[in-house]
């Protein structure tokens, strides 16, 4: 079955719309994981416009001690040292998560909105990835459904890809929905033959999951802003169900 990584980032963006420390992410981290949250992924970008250090380092001492819930930490391996954000790899390297996935984004962009272009970065990577593997971290990279890109995700030594799926999600229910489909398909198949795990993420919902999850070997999919959004109607509690009846 796909697990469930559940994305926390707009729990903290709510909070820090005000004073204080409401709503709390770590009480929520532990409401999504009751109801069976399968990990819990964060983005702390530069700008703390959610996630926050303290936040990272607060989810770190929840989970790590389960066992059976995942720990996942993305965003922009070349973000540095600003005010008291430490920089990314100084941050993820001081938690340990189980996985870290490493995302092209800027803080000019609103969200993630493409893969890595590993013609250019590819090199820069490298060293990245085998110091997080040494220390015991899961690597993977967020790539868009392109199978040359792919294949220099495996030469550089990631685990894992992170599938970006907007264009997925945004084509669902189009004349383009199931082409846009293969060729998430093709390069699900082309990462696993590559010996590399499929992840993937951004806009799925429980309109479009269902499609996406038939693809085989897929092994974990991060849900963020849908889930928030359902989590209104429906509660947190109930849409955490939602969610992994889907997958299941």
């Amino acid at each position: 079955m796909t697990a469930l990584s559940i994305n926390l980032n707009k729990v903290s963006l709510l909070r820090n719309s005000r004073e204080g420390n409401y709503p709390d992410v770590v009480s929520h981290a532990q409401l999504c994981i009751d109801n069976g949250a399968d990990g819990i992924t964060v983005h702390p970008r530069p700008d703390q416009r959610h996630i926050r250090p303290s936040d990272v380092r607060n989810l770190a001492k929840l989970v790590t001690p389960l066992g059976h819930v995942e720990f996942n930490i993305e965003g922009n391996p070349f973000a540095s040292e600003i005010a008291d954000y430490p920089g990314f790899l100084e941050l993820v390297k001081e938690v340990g998560p189980d996985q870290c996935t490493l995302v092209p984004d800027t803080d000019s962009q609103l969200t993630s909105d493409h893969g890595f272009d590993l013609t250019s970065a590819g090199n820069a990577l490298v060293p990245i990835i085998e110091e997080l593997k040494a220390q015991g971290i899961r690597v993977s990279l967020f790539m868009d459904p392109d199978p040359h890109q792919i294949t220099l995700a495996a030469k550089a030594g990631a685990d894992r890809i992170e599938l970006y799926t907007g264009p997925f999600a945004a084509a669902w229910g189009s004349a383009d929905q199931e082409h846009i489909f293969q060729q998430h398909l093709k390069a699900a198949e082309l990462a696993t033959s590559l010996g590399m795990g499929v992840n993937a993420g951004h806009d799925l919902n429980l309109h479009n999951l269902a499609k996406f999850a038939s693809i085989p070997n897929l092994l974990e999919v991060s849900i963020g802003h849908a889930f928030i959004v359902d989590s209104l109607t429906s509660g947190m509690a109930a849409t955490v169900r939602a969610y992994k009846k889907l997958l299941s």
